[in-house]
Parts: C-alpha cells; structure tokens; sequence
C-alpha cells in the first residue's frame, strides 16, 4: 500500500476509534448518572449527540474507503474496512430507525421497558471498535 495512503487511512482510523471510544462507550452511559438529568433529558442529548457521530462517522467512512482504494491495499485492510463500513451501514439503516422510533414514544410520555435495539446498537459498537482497532494496526504495518 502506497505510503500517503497508509498514513491517512490509519490517522482517520485512529480519530473514528477515538469518537466511538469516547462517545459510545463513555459520554452516553455517564449522562443518564449527571444530577438531574431525566430519561427525556438524556434521550435528547443522545439524539443529538449519535446523530452527530454518525455523520462524522459517514465521512470518515469514505474517506478511509477512498484512501484504501486507491493506495493498493493488500487484501485484510480492504476486507476490514468493508467489515467497519458494514457494521456502520447496519447501526444507521436497521438499528438506529428502530431507536429513534422508540425514544419517540418515550420522549412522547409512554412508559416502555428497556430496548433491546439498544443492545444491538451496543454488540455493534462494540465490534465496530475491534474492527477499527485491527484495522488501524494492519494500516500500520501496510
């Protein structure tokens, strides 16, 4: 793989692991424990905030995809930027609708138990970090 093209998939990698670590796997759960932060108060913020995340997720997406694309990636870095890109595409076609959905009966006043499409979400970040992780090291040895 060519170097400018490493370089920059691999940087871009490491910035996306960054937001999803930071985000998903420590701003959502500490706000719901802030004082006097309500589930609508919450539900709000995290609306706001994953619909953000996501859109930088969408162009840092594409631009790994480019720069993979065109650096003559071997082999496991373009099957691993297809795996995030994959994993992403489900978060926001399939699981997020069904969130949003839901927190608007919520944000609406019904009182509902807790969603399984939440533990989707999660099982998918999750993966998504490993991939992101894996991927930014094969970069870094490309």
């Amino acid at each position: 793989m060519n170097v400018t093209s490493a370089a920059v998939a691999g940087a871009v990698t490491f910035v996306w692991l960054g937001m999803v670590l930071g985000i998903s796997f420590l701003e959502a759960p500490l706000k719901f424990r802030a004082p006097g932060v309500t589930i609508p108060v919450g539900l709000g913020i995290g609306r706001l905030v994953f619909r953000a995340l996501n859109a930088v997720e969408t162009v840092l997406a594409v631009v790994v995809a480019a720069a993979v694309a065109l650096g003559g990636a071997p082999v496991r870095v373009g099957v691993l930027t297809a795996a995030v890109a994959a994993l992403l595409v489900t978060q926001l076609a399939v699981v997020r609708p069904r969130l949003n959905r839901r927190s608007d009966r919520v944000l609406a006043g019904e009182e509902l138990p807790r969603s399984r499409s939440h533990l989707w979400y999660v099982a998918l970040e999750v993966l998504k970090a490993g991939t992101l992780i894996a991927l930014g090291a094969c970069l870094l040895t490309a």
